[in-house]
């Protein structure tokens, strides 16, 4: 059975890491209040990989869509996502995300549409709560990502299981409808 996916760093060291069509996933988890950001990059026709530092450069162009998932105890709730601190932000403002409302008050925030990362992009080392998962181009690519969402929603992010479905499949829609691969990578 072929591999669906595996750390991006283990799959580096044993130089399973594909050059062409692949996603990458990382986690940035606040082990204390559950506030969670997803990075979620497609790429293909990588030119190198290469260690950097305290992570891994790709020059390769690709895609990355934001994911938040902000508990209801989120101090900040207001401020827009690109202005908040450091730590808890991305590139995004609310206009620019779909909202899926748990019926915990869990806030999960999915970017419409992906930013285009241009000739190379860099994923850092994961500690703590974080991952950084590679996920290989297969016919049930999509329905696996899904998959690792649900489940990283419900058990990490401490969604419930019916709403960490409804919006894994959302992100897996939004995947595939804005970066699957096709017209921008050449098929």
């Amino acid at each position: 059975m072929a591999i669906k996916a595996m750390d991006l760093f283990e799959a580096f060291a044993q130089e399973k890491l594909p050059k062409d069509k692949a996603y990458i996933v990382s986690s940035f988890i606040n082990g204390n209040t559950g506030y969670s950001i997803y990075e979620v990059i497609s790429y293909s026709g990588v030119k190198a990989i290469y260690p950097d530092g305290a992570g891994l450069t790709f020059q390769s162009s690709g895609k990355k869509l934001h994911l938040l998932l902000e508990p209801a105890s989120y101090p900040q709730k207001g401020t827009e996502p690109y202005l908040r601190d450091k730590t808890d932000q991305i590139p995004l403002r609310f206009s620019e995300l779909d909202l899926i409302t748990a019926k915990n008050q869990v806030k999960i925030y999915i970017g419409k549409k992906p930013n285009d990362s241009l000739s190379s992009f860099t994923i850092a080392k994961p500690s703590g709560f974080n991952v950084s998962f590679v996920f290989y181009d297969l016919p049930d690519l999509y329905s696996t990502m899904a998959l690792f969402f649900e489940k990283s929603f419900n058990k990490d992010a401490g969604v419930p299981q019916a709403d960490a479905k409804k919006a894994s499949e959302k992100v897996a829609k939004t995947l595939e409808a804005t970066m699957a691969f096709k017209a921008d990578f050449g098929d």
